[in-house]
């Protein structure tokens, strides 16, 4: 691979995992970032982790000058580039709408201009709401909203009068979207727009749908980043990871490196283009289990999490992945156990000052009415 590739909100955590990727296979990989505050501190200064072989632009997805100078000359764009939480969306619409959303018709408007060869766009596992349920006979089962009152009462698990043969199932592409959050609504529209001008400008667009992705170089001090980052913060102050609800929601978390590995492969697989595609481990855990694995892997198994039996407004319960899709048109392969990832972000942990900023969170959500 011998191209030159635009990578906006490439200074972030995936973003510098990808640049450090397609300079090995040989490319020339610029960078488009605001370097936001809430992920690369008060000073915003390029990070010491991007690679010095990085070309970087400091500018906003949403200012076209700035779009067109990082586009010129660009064969391909992975465009990373949001604001990125599910609670703080519910409050801070204008920011998550604009990043999101117009930051994205920006991109899309300049490529118009200048077409590319190839466009990624990253989108979530959010956008699904509460993944998929079947019954004993395999047949899809709708799921409605769990309501406040049922939260407040503790009745965390989907409620199926008169059955009990209903089960949570991994889920694949096909799941109608159910648009929990700000966040999700702003995902969904940023995966649609994409795949729509690539289809109207002949630009092979692709629209991947990550899920609980991890490991390093996650901003440990932003309280609205992944959860197993939140966790580690707790533990490196030595406190307890505050876990919503009783642990047992299942997730499906994977490593940076995996996530790297799908993108990368979208960037030359022809039959992935216009397709929407989940990116995981194709393993579920409960948020619990996840908690407990990295207090181990950081050397403090003491720390037992506290499960507070709150939840927070657009919350999920269970949400986890089919990859066959993603198996079938990109060749992709989870490489990562979560042992092995929790182990390498484990000793990256030990090198690192976190903020704890998760109390300030808890008591802003719950403040403004967003966690019951």
């Amino acid at each position: 691979m011998t191209e030159r590739v635009l990578i906006t909100g490439g200074a972030g955590f995936i973003g510098s995992h990808l640049a450090d990727e397609l300079l090995s296979q040989g490319c020339r990989v610029r960078v488009l970032d605001s370097l936001d505050e809430q992920v690369h501190g008060e000073a915003g200064r390029r990070p010491d982790y991007l690679a010095p072989e990085v070309e970087l632009i400091h500018g906003d997805v949403r200012d076209p000058d700035a779009v067109a100078r990082a586009l010129s000359g660009m064969d391909a764009v992975v465009h990373l580039a949001a604001r990125v939480g599910v609670g703080q969306s519910m409050y801070q619409v204008g920011d998550y709408v604009g990043v999101n959303d117009h930051g994205t018709a920006v991109l899309l408007q300049a490529l118009i201009e200048r077409p590319v060869r190839r466009l990624i766009v990253a989108s979530s596992m959010s956008v699904y709401g509460e993944g998929l349920y079947l019954d004993s006979r395999g047949n899809t089962v709708e799921v409605a909203s769990r309501s406040v009152e049922q939260m407040r009462a503790g009745r965390w698990e989907h409620e199926f009068v008169g059955r009990d043969d209903v089960r949570p199932a991994p889920t694949h592409e096909g799941v109608h979207p159910t648009l929990a959050s700000v966040y999700a609504l702003s995902k969904y529209v940023q995966e649609r727009l994409c795949l729509l001008i690539g289809e109207t400008y002949g630009i092979g667009t692709v629209a991947l749908r990550f899920f609980n992705s991890y490991g390093t170089r996650q901003a440990l001090s932003n309280p609205y980043t992944g959860v197993l980052a939140n966790f580690a913060t707790r533990l490196l102050n030595g406190r307890a990871p505050l876990i919503f609800e009783d642990g047992e929601q299942r997730r499906d978390f994977v490593h940076v490196d995996d996530v790297v590995q799908a993108i990368r492969l979208s960037l030359t697989a022809e039959p992935a283009t216009g397709r929407v595609i989940n990116v995981a481990s194709g393993v579920s855990r409960t948020v619990r289990e996840a908690a407990a694995a990295l207090a181990v892997a950081v050397g403090r198994p003491d720390i037992e999490p506290e499960v507070t039996g709150r939840c927070r407004v657009g919350d999920i319960r269970h949400c986890f992945a089919d990859i066959t899709l993603a198996r079938e048109l990109l060749g992709y392969e989870p490489r990562v156990t979560l042992e092995d990832g929790l182990a390498e972000l484990a000793e990256w942990l030990s090198r690192q000052i976190a903020v704890d900023r998760i109390e300030e969170m808890r008591k802003e959500l719950t403040g403004r009415g967003l966690s019951v």
